[in-house]
């Protein structure tokens, strides 16, 4: 567990996440802190098929997650690529003590998730638009 929040990591957030970055099994993966168990679990995991709008729909809009999302693109001489970004969600009207636990956790449940390229910390659905991810992914 960790000093600063107490919260650990469960097992299937590292072997989800390991899917997705060595199979692709999953579009992306949505975090949640169970503050009962004092650990990050894993919430909402989304089909390959799912795309950026199935993972949009799935952040709450006054509670905070952390989330995984495979990002696919075709560079400019289209190449496809894909980025893999971690959200930190943690929206204006979430509670404060919640936006603290996510905060204080947020940097040793990243360094978990080994193979991470690009975080984004968003408090409104407008710092994680699809634009947003293209303009980071490149």
């Amino acid at each position: 567990a960790n000093a600063a929040s107490g919260m650990a990591v469960h097992d299937d957030c590292k072997l989800r996440f390991m899917e997705l970055k060595a199979k692709r099994t999953h579009r992306f993966i949505v975090y949640k802190i169970d503050e009962i168990l004092k650990q990050v679990t894993v919430e909402k995991l989304g089909e390959p098929t799912q795309g950026y709008e199935d993972f949009a729909a799935l952040l709450p809009d006054n509670e905070c997650r952390y989330a995984v999302y495979d990002f696919e693109f075709l560079t400019e001489g289209n190449v496809p690529k894909s980025r893999i970004f971690f959200v930190g969600w943690s929206p204006d009207t979430a509670k404060v003590r919640s936006k603290m636990i996510y905060a204080s956790s947020k940097d040793r449940f990243k360094r978990e998730l080994d193979g991470i390229q690009i975080e984004l910390q968003a408090t409104d659905p407008t710092e994680i638009g699809l634009d947003v991810f293209k303009s980071r992914a490149n």
